[in-house]
């Protein structure tokens, strides 16, 4: 059964994101991140292109010749990718074909519309049994 993880209260998003991935391509992890949308699915991939600082994370977008080799794949689609190691969700909805994957990590950030998304995504994970792990990513000073 998949595993599934919960960030929340994500100052940003992306830059929460970024640092996961970072910390997931260190541990030799592939993974597919879905982002439908093209805005979301931009600035991870200008933000990847600068994180971590002097660092350097490969990745793709879902539609380049280099996707089935790249550990990291930025996608609006899940079908195409060969991945099936780690899916990071970046979608205000539950992912298409999440179930062939070992672990899902969602995001959410702390804008009230990202909050009630994530309600409903785990709502949805937890009626069908899912257990989920949370993380709060608050900032403590």
């Amino acid at each position: 059964m998949t595993q599934i993880f919960f960030y929340h209260n994500a100052a940003d998003r992306i830059g929460a994101t970024a640092a996961l991935i970072s910390r997931a391509y260190a541990q030799r992890k592939t993974l597919l991140v879905y982002a439908p949308e093209a805005e979301v699915a931009g600035a991870l991939d200008r933000h990847l292109w600068m994180y971590p600082p002097g660092g350097f994370v490969p990745h793709v977008r879902g539609d380049s010749p280099l996707a089935g080799e790249t550990p990291i794949v930025i996608a609006d689609s899940i079908e195409a990718i060969p991945h099936s190691e780690r899916l990071f969700n970046l979608a205000p909805h539950v992912p298409p074909g999440f179930l062939r994957f070992t672990s899902l990590i969602e995001v959410v950030g702390r804008e009230e519309a990202d909050r009630l998304a994530g309600r409903e995504r785990v709502k949805f994970y937890r009626d069908r049994g899912y257990e989920i792990r949370y993380f709060d990513l608050t900032e403590k000073h």
